[in-house]
């Protein structure tokens, strides 16, 4: 039996994808980024401060770092609220000792329900981004539009309404989306999305909307993802986020400007017996003459003055 040729027939198919949320491109093909005063490789320090409620609904799919247990999983519920009641101060520290200006994406209910913590994190600076409501209330496909929108513009404006800074970035929980996130973000204002992991340098990103633009936010060296998921040693974090820093840094040297986004958590790396991981990450960083230490939202502006390249 011969497939009728309308079997193979898809009306967004083009060259490199089948979707126009941006258009195609070689990273090494893009005209080179300058960051300024001889900087090649710009370093986003990403902490992402999160809540998962302890009656999580996991709707559509386990909420991943979430409750495993049965009903009232104290054991894990705890040690996510570790890391906003002692791990978060640990590595404020740690940035203070190494200069770190950071980048704070952080649960809109959290943020409304910790104000001292809130205090804490203005006064270290940086940026704030929207996380989303908390860990249990995700973004997905077939989800109600409306539910969805709701959700978006109650996260926004609250972080909004609580922080003295701009909040003009998103990471959604989990990452995930629905096929309207993107569009909704857009009309809520945000600028900057932190979801998609295609690439290493930000890039123009098509809404019915508007335009939005993609900060990359590497998962695969994200403490969570080499120790929690991959099981891996502290020693062997440190030493992945080192190689991803050295490649990029000699990539930068000969094709232009580069960026290394690190995403921590700190209910993880914020243990007594994993802080000093990060002071020596961090440490190793701070090292190089050639690194602008920046914000997500600074990068995001740096590269916008250049004319944001597609794709």
């Amino acid at each position: 039996m011969t497939l009728d040729k309308n079997y193979l027939e898809y009306s967004k198919r083009s060259y490199g994808h089948d979707h126009n949320r941006f258009q195609w491109s070689m990273l090494t093909d893009r005209p080179p980024v300058q960051w300024g005063n001889g900087k090649t490789l710009a370093v986003w320090i990403n902490t992402s401060l999160q809540f998962y409620p302890l009656n999580q609904r996991g709707k559509p799919f386990k909420v991943p770092n979430g409750m495993t247990m049965p009903y009232p999983d104290l054991r894990h519920f705890t040690l996510r609220d570790y890391g906003n009641r002692v791990g978060i101060y640990r590595c404020l520290k740690a940035f203070e000792r190494y200069d770190i200006k950071p980048t704070f994406a952080i649960n809109s209910q959290l943020a409304l329900e910790t104000p001292y913590l809130m205090e804490q994190l203005e006064e270290a600076g940086g940026e704030f981004i929207c996380h989303g409501w908390n860990m249990d209330h995700l973004h997905y496909g077939g989800q109600d539009i409306e539910e969805e929108s709701e959700i978006v513009k109650r996260s926004v404006d609250t972080l909004r309404r609580l922080v003295d800074s701009p909040v003009r970035g998103w990471l959604s929980p989990a990452k995930n989306q629905s096929w309207n996130t993107p569009e909704l973000l857009a009309e809520n204002g945000i600028e900057y999305c932190c979801d998609w992991v295609n690439d290493d340098m930000p890039y123009r990103f098509d809404t019915e909307r508007g335009p939005l633009t993609m900060m990359p936010l590497s998962t695969e060296i994200e403490d969570q993802f080499i120790i929690g998921q991959n099981l891996h040693s502290e020693d062997s974090w440190v030493e992945q986020v080192k190689d991803a820093f050295d490649f990029l840094l000699e990539e930068s040297n000969s094709q232009g400007g580069r960026m290394l986004a690190l995403n921590i958590h700190p209910w993880l790396i914020g243990q007594p017996h994993r802080i000093r991981s990060l002071e020596l990450v961090l440490e190793y960083i701070m090292s190089h003459s050639g690194v602008w230490q920046a914000t997500a939202g600074e990068i995001f502006d740096a590269v916008k003055q250049q004319t944001l390249r597609e794709g």
